[in-house]
């Protein structure tokens, strides 16, 4: 993945070596629910989907400038809600020991500039489950569009169900925002 850059942030490929700071925050029970996963029982679990990371290349590690420790993840995922060749979907997870300082707002709005300036996509989607307003509140900062709620739309680690609350940004409404001549 391409390297990104932000005031505070470093965006970039994942490494073997980041496992510890990726087991740090993947353990904690606030964590990972919130994103319809199981938190990680042991190292093990989560050497297992680091290397999923670095193999299939999706998924950027953030990296806190202040003290270069990994402290959350961004994926550029395709939009399986979307049948479009040129639809992204962003997804992403931050240590609790970082939530409420604006960094998931920095990185959302670097990969959306990413993904409308450089790959050219065409709309940029978020999702977020009830009850998750911190991901709520990060995607209306980062000028996503309420689309509506997908009922029943996502099973997660414990088998519950839920629906999937659909936002998503165009590339014209990216332009307009940024007052950038349409892309």
């Amino acid at each position: 993945m391409k390297l990104l850059e932000t005031e505070r942030l470093i965006l970039r490929s994942w490494k073997i070596s980041d496992l510890d700071d990726f087991y740090e925050y993947s353990k904690n029970p606030n964590v990972g629910p919130m994103a319809g996963w199981k938190p990680h029982k042991n190292k093990e679990i989560s050497k297992g989907i680091l290397q999923s990371f670095i193999k299939n290349d999706e998924v950027w590690a953030i990296v806190y400038k202040k003290n270069n420790r990994v402290i959350g993840s961004i994926g550029n995922h395709r939009d399986v809600k979307r049948n479009l060749l040129k639809a992204r979907m962003i997804g992403y997870v931050l240590s609790e020991e970082y939530w409420g300082k604006g960094i998931m707002t920095e990185a959302v709005n670097r990969v959306i500039k990413y993904l409308f300036e450089e790959i050219k996509c065409e709309v940029v989607s978020c999702y977020h489950y009830h009850g998750n307003h911190k991901s709520k509140r990060v995607i209306e900062k980062c000028g996503f569009k309420y689309d509506g709620t997908l009922r029943m739309a996502s099973e997660t680690y414990d088998g519950r169900i839920y629906d999937d609350l659909c936002y998503s940004i165009t590339k014209m409404e990216y332009c307009d925002e940024y007052k950038i001549k349409y892309l």
